[in-house]
């Protein structure tokens, strides 16, 4: 057939009504199970596919999940962050017949009128939040709203949504206890986008540790994850008269751009500088030499995540009309293992 194949051409083909064939699409009583096997496999034979909009008028569900980014569009398309997460994500969904509606913001305000959007109209049957904030209104904003949500990060303290979330402080201790090892007394970070939930938590756990421990400096300088500003820290740190003898970097794009500085400046890796990142995406194999850093299985992560918000989207549907109550509870994923590799040796005299 040359155009889309309706419950109509179903319903002629089968000789029965098209209430019948509805029945039979949506797994719902109403047909005998001859009836609803005869009607599957003619609507299999004839290549229906069912119209999204249409099955979410009828059944109360659109079958997508959305997330909203106050991200720019170019920092997302090289942020393998981003692209491993969302794979992760999609698997999970495409699994469960759900799809992914992904939207670029610029500011808080837009992403919560995404969301009011999105619910008044149907759009998605619930959101991933991800860019977790210390103080972050969207979690009471998405919970008034009764979407079902998962916050991508964590531990939230009081938050009205699950989350699912890595341990920061555990990693943070291993790098700076590894660094000391190696005689590493001058060790600089630097660091993810202040306000961030994560890189708080990140800024007290490298505190906590350098202050056990007999470092000169352990300095932190915050960064907007971008290989652009990665590089002009990274020069700035590397030109002062005490520069620090490593440096661990938030992210593998400013690692890949911090490194490329110290061999423009001259430095021999890790003779004269050691160079620590975070994730662990392919970027830091291809590096020379390759990067010592955190590895955490970020697909994983976005799997999980989605399984369990397709689980509170499920028990959304069972409820007659839809729960508006609260879920708060907190799924901690395994921390990352740091993988040393050539950027990271013992410190010169």
């Amino acid at each position: 057939m040359t155009r889309r194949v309706t419950i109509a051409d179903i319903a002629a083909a089968a000789g029965v009504s098209k209430g019948a064939v509805s029945y039979a699409l949506n797994g719902r009583p109403g047909v005998s199970e001859a009836t609803r096997t005869k009607i599957l496999a003619i609507a299999a034979e004839m290549g229906f596919v069912p119209n999204r909009a249409a099955r979410s008028l009828s059944v109360s569900s659109a079958q997508a999940v959305g997330i909203a980014l106050r991200r720019s569009a170019r920092t997302i398309g090289i942020e393998p962050y981003y692209m491993e997460l969302i794979s992760g994500i999609e698997a999970t969904l495409s699994a469960g017949s759900f799809g992914l509606t992904l939207q670029i913001v610029g500011t808080v305000e837009e992403e919560l009128e995404v969301y009011r959007r999105w619910w008044a109209e149907r759009r998605v049957d619930g959101v991933l939040l991800c860019d977790i904030g210390t103080s972050d209104r969207r979690l009471d904003f998405i919970a008034d709203l009764g979407l079902p949500a998962v916050a991508v990060g964590g531990p939230v303290e009081g938050a009205r949504v699950p989350a699912v979330w890595h341990d920061d402080v555990e990693p943070c201790r291993d790098i700076l206890e590894y660094l000391y090892t190696l005689g590493h007394r001058r060790v600089a970070r630097v660091a993810g986008i202040p306000g961030l939930l994560h890189t708080a938590i990140r800024d007290q756990a490298y505190a906590d540790t350098a202050a056990e421990l007999d470092f000169e400096t352990v300095t932190t300088i915050h960064s907007d994850y971008t290989g652009e500003q990665g590089a002009q820290i990274t020069r700035r740190l590397l030109s002062s008269s005490k520069r620090p003898t490593a440096i661990v970097y938030d992210n593998d794009v400013m690692a890949v751009a911090g490194l490329g500085v110290a061999h423009e400046l001259g430095l021999e890796i890790p003779e004269q500088l050691s160079v620590v990142a975070w994730d662990d995406s392919p970027l830091c194999r291809l590096t020379h030499p390759a990067l010592t850093s955190l590895t955490r299985d970020i697909p994983a992560y976005g799997s999980k995540c989605a399984e369990v918000l397709l689980t509170l989207i499920g028990e959304n549907k069972v409820s007659e009309p839809p729960s508006t109550e609260s879920r708060t509870f907190s799924v901690q994923c395994r921390p990352a293992q740091l993988s040393p590799r050539g950027s990271t040796g013992l410190a010169q005299a």
